[in-house]
């Protein structure tokens, strides 16, 4: 057994349960838990999917557009360190360039003159660790910083770094070792004396100080920030990605002389945004990676506030559209339940009106017997007042003509009484050959009078069946009255009945009347729906028979075509299933 909860019970609408009994082929029309489901379905997505469509777009446009103002920002911040890292070798080239163009070659080879020189260059630009002077063959003629004692009588003439500064005039390194066993970069200027003849000047320059200009960068947020050499070695610290002259875990990024700002989701274990620029006139290429995921946090934490309000007013507008559905279904259920009701005080009047237009022929058949009786009684009065015999034969024959007039009175009134008697439902063992007739029997002198011809056919071994007399007596009764409406005078009207399928019985009646347009054929059983409004029709005539016949647990079906008659096919049962009565003696 469902448990019922009290609040879902108060939601649920009047007509959820109800089942139309008498909706006729009509049903979906007076489903009205499906009328509700559709109304709540439409109006909810008229409401919602607009709703929905539009936090969709909006959901996508403000990704793509914090994505986008993400990438920019990092754009911003790559462009602005790397204009800092390349200021701080530029400056430091340029102050070696001016002292190689400010001292003569006796005065930079004094070692006196040379610590003075590193001296100023110390407070004037910082991170400077030593210098040192080299003739063309690689010698460091003179050397000043702290390491004058390992770096004696050196020769660099095999060191990469002064192949380049040979060759090209300045020189700056990637972290390196070296002799020393020390990271630092080395800053390298050449300074031609005469034709064939010139020296180097080298600055070694602390690796603390160059990380140090990277330090702002991390602190504001925007990523692990740190610079690879063109092998994809790391030259300053990185928060995850490895220590210092360690390879990267990532390719390195292709060349490309302008900034460079990708989404990256190969190479690491989650998506990441990576920003990245080949500075120029050194070996660095500076690189910022941050997790997508954190830098979307912000626009993500604005969806989700998003989200509530949609999820919110969805559900608002879920409740209203399921009240305004409920209260106009509602209102269609109650005014259906009116109509029912309705239908059926017209069914009630309907069969009164027939039973009082068949009242009228009833008058005139009684009164011709009536005349007869009159007639009779009045010769055997006059017989027996004026004649002193009486002849036997003229009296007996008078008798006899006044005994069959009142029996033809009495069928006649007792036809009548049946079916005013019959208008609650009572099922009792039924003949329909009986029934078909007492039927026809109102209709002989209208038949009679407009020459219309009337065949029943009877299959043999009809069984007696239970089966509600007046409601069958109603229905044959408006599908003769509506064939005899149809047809003009010398029609023709066909009753056939048969067993067709077992433990059924099928019932024909057919016209040759006007016949029904194909464009009516499947609102034939509608109910206030009528080919025949300007003359009268209600249209209930054969919505109320399809209703009958239902009640009786049978089909109606019908075939027409205009100008070809009508045919009414109903198919009823022999045995009623709520009694579960079985005749074994039943031939279909």
């Amino acid at each position: 057994m469902p448990i019922k909860i009290p609040f879902l019970e108060k939601l649920k609408p009047l007509f959820w349960d109800y089942e139309a009994a008498d909706a006729g082929p009509f049903k979906k029309l007076f489903d009205f838990r499906r009328i509700w489901e559709k109304a709540v379905l439409l109006m909810a997505c008229v409401a919602v999917l607009p709703l929905l469509s539009l936090a969709s777009f909006d959901f996508s446009v403000t990704r793509r557009d914090s994505e986008n103002e993400i990438k920019l920002r990092m754009a911003r911040v790559v462009s602005n360190t790397v204009h800092t890292v390349s200021f701080f070798l530029e400056e430091r080239k340029a102050a070696l360039q001016f002292v190689v163009y400010d001292t003569s070659f006796v005065d930079i080879t004094n070692e006196i003159r040379l610590a003075l020189i590193l001296e100023n260059l110390q407070k004037s630009i910082g991170g400077v660790i030593d210098l040192g002077v080299f003739t063309p063959d690689g010698r460091q003629v003179q050397y000043t910083g702290p390491y004058q004692h390992k770096l004696e009588d050196k020769l660099y003439n095999e060191e990469d770094w002064f192949r380049e500064v040979t060759a090209r005039g300045t020189y700056v390194s990637d972290v390196f070792l070296g002799f020393r066993q020390v990271p630092h970069i080395v800053i390298a200027v050449r300074h031609d004396l005469s034709p064939g003849s010139f020296y180097i000047l080298r600055v070694t320059l602390d690796t603390k100080w160059f990380n140090e200009l990277l330090t702002p960068v991390k602190e504001s947020g925007i990523g692990d920030t740190f610079l690879i050499n063109l092998d994809g070695v790391i030259q300053t610290p990185s928060l995850a990605h490895g220590e210092v002259l360690v390879n990267i875990s990532f390719p390195v990024p292709q060349y490309s002389s302008q900034i460079q700002v990708l989404d990256d989701e190969k190479n690491h274990d989650s998506p990441v945004i990576m920003g990245c620029s080949y500075i120029r006139n050194s070996p660095f290429i500076l690189v910022i990676v941050e997790e997508k995921d954190k830098l979307m946090r912000p626009w993500r934490t604005t969806r989700y506030v998003v989200f509530i309000y949609l999820a919110v007013s969805v559900a608002v507008i879920i409740l209203v559209v399921h009240g305004v559905a409920t209260r106009l279904v509602n209102g269609i259920f109650l005014a259906d339940q009116h109509r029912i009701l309705t239908l059926r005080e017209v069914e009630h009047t309907s069969r009164l009106a027939s039973i009082g237009r068949l009242a009228a022929g009833v008058a005139h058949e009684i009164n011709n017997p009536l005349a007869i009786i009159n007639e009779k009684a009045g010769l055997i009065k006059d017989i027996f007042s004026f004649r002193q015999e009486y002849p036997q034969e003229k009296l007996i024959g008078s008798v006899n003509s006044i005994l069959s007039s009142v029996q033809r009175c009495s069928a006649i009134t007792k036809r009548l009484l049946g079916f005013a008697r019959h208008l609650e439902m009572s099922f009792e063992p039924v003949e329909l050959k009986a029934v078909i007739e007492d039927v026809l029997g109102f209709f002989g002198k209208e038949a009679e009078y407009r020459s219309i011809s009337i065949t029943v056919d009877f299959e043999p071994n009809i069984p007696v069946f239970e089966s509600d007399r007046g409601k069958l007596q109603q229905i044959f009764l408006n599908l003769v009255n509506n064939a005899f409406a149809a047809m003009s005078d010398g029609g023709k009207l066909d009753i056939l009945v048969q067993c067709i399928e077992p433990g059924t019985v099928t019932i024909t009646v057919a016209d040759n009347g006007h016949g029904i347009p194909q464009t009516d054929i499947k609102r034939i059983f509608e109910p206030f729906f009528s080919t025949k409004k300007n003359q009268g029709g209600t249209g209930l005539g054969l919505s109320i028979t399809y209703g009958l016949v239902q009640e009786l647990g049978g089909k109606i079906s019908v075939e027409s075509a205009l100008g070809r008659g009508a045919k009414f096919t109903i198919t009823l049962p022999l045995t009623l299933e709520k009694k579960e009565k079985k005749n074994a003696s039943t031939p279909c």
